[in-house]
């Protein structure tokens, strides 16, 4: 049985990546290793595939390899500060990342994933500033203006995640998470709190059991119903945003990343573009179940308060009504 050589087993790699057949593209790339241990596009091709198969530590090991043998190779840095941002291990990815600002301090994709590290350390200022500079270098880049508002949002910071909301609206109409983005934002800083609401405190302390009989009157809960109403439609939304994002983002990253690597001339470049979509995927589903849990909070708080009894002041007004 003849022999195949590195490129022919490089080949058939790419096109069972392309079919979805990532277990035997890592097969042919070992394959190919074991004949040239020291190509750094083999050991690329490989932290790829290990990326496609969830294999982190894989990914992390090859495109080590990768960088050992091809220090200028800023597209491996970056790919495995990603990986590293993965495996929860934010101070290696800053690390590695901080490599590839030396080779190339222009490449706001190196910002955006240090902010994902910065913020996976709990250090958010940093993460702020990470993402905004990544914003200064590429304003187009419309998921880094949605991970910024995401940060601000959980911060509080209510006005300016809505401005990044906005700016990712603007960049992509159709930008589903963004919406939902917005939405939750303008319906937490617009709740309508009714005065009645603060005046039934002392009450509520006092009789803290909640009536599932009682009515509910508009007349004096309808701020309340209508913010009830607000983040229903949100927490729905997230709900079928989700699906979508699955279905219209996560699974065609992956078939793009696939098919890029059936083409031998592909570069560095486009593979670290389609590893980034991938990852940028998989944080939207992140982000919409954040916005879901953070809605139905807020209508479990607003259930609670409309369905607290009657304080004395509404009870002598729907006398006299």
């Amino acid at each position: 049985m003849t022999t195949e050589n590195v490129q022919e087993l490089c080949q058939k790699a790419r096109q069972a990546l392309a079919t979805g057949d990532a277990q035997t593209a890592r097969q042919c790339y070992f394959q190919a290793l074991a004949q040239k241990p020291d190509s750094a596009d083999i050991h690329y091709g490989l932290g790829t595939t290990c990326f496609l198969l969830h294999d982190l530590n894989g990914a992390a090991y090859h495109f080590n390899h990768t960088i050992t043998l091809d220090p200028n190779r800023y597209g491996a840095l970056i790919n495995l500060g990603a990986v590293y941002n993965q495996m929860g291990k934010p101070d290696e990815a800053l690390a590695i990342l901080r490599q590839a600002i030396k080779l190339d301090p222009k490449r706001a994709e190196i910002y955006y994933n240090m902010g994902l590290a910065y913020r996976s350390k709990g250090q958010a200022e940093l993460a702020i500033q990470a993402y905004r500079e990544s914003i200064h270098l590429n304003p187009q880049m419309k998921d880094t203006h949605f991970n910024l508002a995401n940060l601000l949002q959980d911060l509080g910071r209510l006005p300016q995640a809505l401005v990044h909301y906005k700016e990712a609206l603007k960049l992509d109409p159709q930008f589903q998470a963004a919406q939902v983005g917005v939405q939750q934002v303008e319906a937490l800083l617009h709740p309508e709190h009714p005065v009645q609401v603060v005046k039934q405190g002392a009450q509520a302390k006092a009789n803290p059991a909640v009536d599932m009989t009682q009515p509910i009157d508009p007349r004096f809960e309808g701020p309340a119903l209508q913010a009830l109403h607000r983040t229903t439609i949100v927490s729905e939304n997230c709900c079928r945003e989700f699906s979508q994002v699955m279905q219209e983002e996560l699974e065609p990253a992956i078939k793009e990343l696939s098919s890029t690597l059936l083409y031998s001339n592909a570069t560095a470049s486009d593979l670290e573009d389609r590893i980034n979509r991938f990852e940028k995927a998989m944080n939207r589903t992140k982000a919409l179940q954040r916005a879901w849990q953070q809605a139905m909070q807020k209508v479990a708080e607003l259930n609670e308060q409309l369905m607290q009894p009657l304080s004395s002041t509404k009870l002598k007004a729907l006398k006299q009504g």
